[in-house]
C-alpha cells in the first residue's frame, strides 16, 4: 500500500481529536474543500467552505477589514489570517484554513510576483499561523501547489 493522501492524513487527525474543519480559499477556488470531501466519512468533520474571490466576498462573508485590504492587499499575510478566522468564526470549526494568492499567467507584480500564495491557519485558543510561498508552474500547478500547502500546514501544526 501506498502513502495515504494529505486529506486522508488530514481526516484521520481530526477524527482523532473530535475536531471540525472549514476553509476560506480564493484562488484555488475550492480546491481544499474539494480534496476533503472525496474521503468517505468525511461529513463528520468538514463543516463547510467559503470561496470569496472578490474583495467584496472576503469583507461581507470572512468579515475580512477593508483596512487590511487597502494597507496589505487581498495577497498578504494579514488577509490570509482574517481569512481563517472569518471561516472559522462564521463556521463555528476548531481548524480552518485560508489561502489566497496570484495564481497566474497575469496579475502579478515586482513585489507580488504570480505564484505568490499565502496560506493561513486558525485553530483552538486564538492560534494563527500564516505561511507565505512563491509556487512555481502554471495556474494550475499553482492550485494544486497552494491545496496541498494548507492540508499539509494542518499536518505541521498538530500531528
Amino acid at each position: 500500500m501506498g502513502q495515504k493522501l494529505l486529506e486522508e492524513q488530514v481526516g484521520e487527525l481530526l477524527r482523532e481529536r473530535g475536531w471540525t474543519i472549514s476553509a476560506a480559499e480564493s484562488c484555488t477556488g475550492g480546491l481544499v474543500m474539494h480534496r476533503l470531501t472525496n474521503v468517505p466519512g468525511s461529513s463528520v468533520y468538514v463543516m463547510g467552505g467559503v470561496v470569496a474571490y472578490s474583495n467584496a466576498a472576503k469583507q461581507s462573508l470572512l468579515r475580512v477589514r477593508q483596512g487590511t485590504l487597502i494597507a496589505h492587499g487581498a495577497v498578504s499575510e494579514q488577509t490570509a489570517s482574517e481569512m481563517a478566522t472569518g471561516v472559522q468564526t462564521l463556521l463555528g470549526t476548531d481548524v480552518s484554513v485560508s489561502i489566497t494568492g496570484i495564481a497566474g499567467p497575469d496579475g502579478g507584480t515586482p513585489e507580488k510576483p504570480v505564484g505568490l500564495t499565502y496560506i493561513g491557519l486558525a485553530g483552538p485558543d486564538g492560534l494563527v499561523v500564516v505561511n507565505r510561498h512563491i509556487w512555481d508552474g502554471d495556474r494550475e500547478a499553482v492550485k494544486a501547489a497552494s491545496a496541498s500547502a494548507a492540508l499539509q500546514l494542518v499536518l505541521d501544526t498538530f500531528a
